[in-house]
């Protein structure tokens, strides 16, 4: 029976280390949220606490010190000659003084009595019978509490002698002495005082611990209700997960056979590509060997060296276009940038089978360029599509190609300068993407109307110049133009 309940349950997608999270992010939240509403309880408990130990009270002292008014305004202060109404007229006093022993929280109840130039402090009904009716000298009692009354009611006495209010305040955490004005028949004759505790810490106790109770009782309820919901949820979506993961794999497996066939096709044309530019120098040499003669032969030598060479690169980069890092970049390099700028003007731009009239070449090389760690036929790669592109956006009848290297003994910077006089990039081919790459260096983008094959010159350069550790920009000369821009050596900071 158990066995395949536990089978049932191993084919939900729960463990319980999620019921342990949701246990513990639903305490957390919960303990905030308790001891949040637990203050905010124990602040309206303590107000109305206060309130009413403050009101409580005023009014127990308000209604003993009306009842003595009273009891003085009926008899009046003469002379009282019968014994059975003096005996009953001491009894009253007693009972209204000695309310302390018969209410819990009432401490103390004293009658300060202005009689003569004396105040005394009264706790009998005798001794008040003594005093107000037969005006004799009564002793002062010698408690402690008594003269710290005593003392308080000196510092009252002008506020209560100008208002003839009831002063009430905390003297401790429970503690309220009250000073009721005792004024028979309209005369001020001294003051009630009284202190009185008032311990409702109880009363609080018990409101946080019913709190406490409800509080855990409702975190319970959550629990169990989060379970329930995560069983009948697994059951419901179980059957739909399945299908999902199906349909997943599916279509990853088309996303792959699609990336795939994406590859292909890229890489088919980065092949057309660079086999346009191997067919172009095939071209070149086999005219040099129709020109080749006694005169000229050391100087065709070199040249179809040199194309032959870069032909071999250009058949590498068939084979892969992310090559090792050391056939592009290494100390064994040692490649003069000025040397490669003009063979590729004279022996690449300049030699067609029709010699173009309408482009002129200005050329502006630093003879201090240092020498540069990199293959002189990966330059080649770079300058020679960016020249290229010049001459075919550019949009004009006549363009002046000039190109410009420098180099800052001082901070050991070294830049590159291609520029045209034409029409410049359209603006939305300099608008960067997420990367911060300008859009003219992303793959099949051209500056031609018919882009079909192309859209590669400018982003092989591109990346050819990272691996050389390069920085490659374009963008508009403010006085007409398009701009490359090729850090080639970075200043030293």
């Amino acid at each position: 029976m158990i066995s395949p309940i536990l089978r049932k349950l191993r084919a939900y997608h729960f463990e319980w280390k999620h019921f342990l999270i949701l246990f513990i992010v639903l305490i957390f939240f919960q303990i905030i949220v308790s001891y949040i509403q637990k203050i905010s309880l124990q602040e309206i408990v303590s107000s109305t606490q206060n309130w009413y130990q403050e009101d409580s009270a005023e009014m127990i002292a308000n209604l003993t010190a009306t009842a003595l008014e009273l009891l003085m305004e009926t008899n009046g202060l003469k002379t009282i000659e019968d014994e059975a109404e003096k005996q009953r007229l001491v009894g009253s006093f007693n009972i209204l003084l000695a309310q302390g022993s018969l209410q819990n929280n009432i401490d103390e109840i004293l009658l300060f009595i202005h009689f003569g130039n004396q105040i005394y402090a009264i706790k009998d009904g005798n001794l008040l019978f003594d005093l107000l009716y037969l005006q004799k000298t009564i002793p002062q009692p010698g408690d402690s509490s008594v003269h710290e009354a005593r003392k308080i009611y000196m510092e009252l006495l002008p506020d209560i002698r100008q208002h003839n209010q009831i002063i009430n305040f905390k003297a401790g955490q429970n503690d309220y002495r009250v000073f009721v004005p005792l004024i028979p028949n309209g005369e001020y004759l001294g003051v009630l005082y009284i202190k009185i505790r008032h311990d409702l810490s109880f009363l609080s106790r018990r409101l946080i611990s019913t709190y406490d109770e409800t509080a855990l009782i409702f975190s319970a309820l959550i629990l169990f209700g989060l379970m329930a919901m995560f069983f009948i949820s697994s059951y419901t979506v179980r059957e739909r997960d399945e299908a999902q993961k199906d349909l997943y794999d599916e279509r990853e497996n088309h996303l792959r056979q699609e990336i795939h066939h994406q590859k292909e096709s890229l890489f088919t044309k980065r092949i057309y590509h660079t086999h346009h530019k191997a067919e172009k120098i095939m071209g070149f040499i086999k005219n040099d060997l129709s020109l080749i003669n006694p005169d000229n032969l050391e100087q065709v030598k070199t040249r179809m060296h040199k194309y032959a060479n870069f032909v071999s690169r250009v058949i590498y980069d068939m084979k892969s276009y992310d090559p090792p890092l050391h056939t592009i970049r290494n100390q064994i390099f040692k490649t003069r940038i000025n040397e490669v700028i003009e063979f590729i003007i004279e022996a690449i731009f300049k030699r067609v089978s029709v010699r173009i009239q309408n482009i002129d070449f200005v050329v502006d090389l630093d003879p201090d360029f240092p020498v540069i760690a990199i293959n002189e036929y990966v330059i080649w790669e770079i300058i020679e599509p960016l020249i290229q592109n010049c001459i075919e956006h550019s949009r004009v009848a006549q363009v002046r190609i000039t190109i410009t290297t420098r180099f800052d003994q001082a901070s050991g910077a070294g830049t590159l300068t291609i520029r045209d006089d034409g029409q410049g990039f359209a603006e939305s081919l300099l608008m960067p993407d997420e990367r911060g790459i300008k859009k003219i260096f992303l793959e099949q983008t051209s500056t031609k109307p018919d882009n079909q094959n192309s859209g590669y010159g400018c982003y092989l350069a591109f990346e050819i110049a990272q691996r050389c550790g390069w920085e490659l920009d374009a963008y508009n000369d403010p006085q007409g133009g398009a701009v490359y821009h090729l850090q080639i050596l970075k200043p030293v900071r």
